[in-house]
């Protein structure tokens, strides 16, 4: 058995390169260039899900239909380069993890923006996860409740992602120990900065970073190789 808990909502932003159609020599006959994440991403996995590219056959197996063409990355970071190097690219990614080199495209004329995304205006949004093993012990617990906390989730928002209301303020346990995280690429840059929140707080705390897909993160929650 596993727990969820959900820690805040983002936006999967459709992206190309900055430079698009309003330049000059932009030529519009040229093929785009499809950039996806790789099997096992959660980022993947809710994208192709949300803009219907995975679907039913007849058997009632889920088919992805992802173009055999397309640039596989293994991380966020690939993808942002994938597409900043290449004019024609279009990918999708994180909202938090959208810079200045990419623009973020307009679903059904709906930019992909905060208020829009809160007013479920922006339609390809899904929630980061907590993923949690039976049994959580006092250190993990009091890491969560830094995450759900105002103090925690005011560092969602400062990392550029969408957070929960959080009634609570977290107050300093001073507790010790080491609590080992593992998962998805499109997390881990809030939740790095997560942590060093955390441990500003709670010196005597290690946090481990372990940046995979969502797949092996869950996988290592069930197993216990992980907190």
């Amino acid at each position: 058995m596993k727990k969820l808990v959900m820690f805040l909502v983002i936006a999967l932003v459709l992206v190309g390169c900055s430079t698009g159609s309003a330049v000059e020599g932009f030529d519009k006959s040229k093929a785009v260039t499809v950039v996806s994440r790789e099997d096992g991403s959660g980022t993947r996995g809710a994208f192709v899900e949300l803009a219907g590219i995975e679907e039913k056959d007849a058997d009632g197996n889920k088919v992805d239909h992802t173009s055999p063409e397309a640039i596989i990355a293994n991380k966020t970071d690939v993808v942002l380069s994938n597409i900043a190097g290449d004019t024609y690219a279009v990918g999708y990614l994180s909202l938090g993890s959208l810079n200045s080199s990419l623009k973020g495209l307009s679903v059904d004329g709906v930019e992909p923006t905060v208020e829009n995304i809160v007013a479920d205006k922006y339609t390809i949004a899904r929630p980061f996860n907590i993923v949690l093993g039976d049994n959580v012990d006092e250190l993990t617990q009091d890491f969560i409740d830094f995450i759900l906390s105002k103090e925690g989730q005011a560092v969602v928002v400062d990392a550029g992602y969408i957070a929960l209301d959080a009634p609570n303020s977290y107050t300093a346990t001073n507790m010790s120990g080491k609590i080992t995280v593992a998962g998805s690429s499109s997390v881990s840059p809030v939740m790095e900065k997560l942590s060093e929140a955390y441990r500003a707080l709670n010196a005597d705390v290690e946090i481990e970073m372990q940046t995979n897909d969502s797949t092996a993160g869950v996988q290592a929650a069930i197993d216990k190789t992980v907190n």
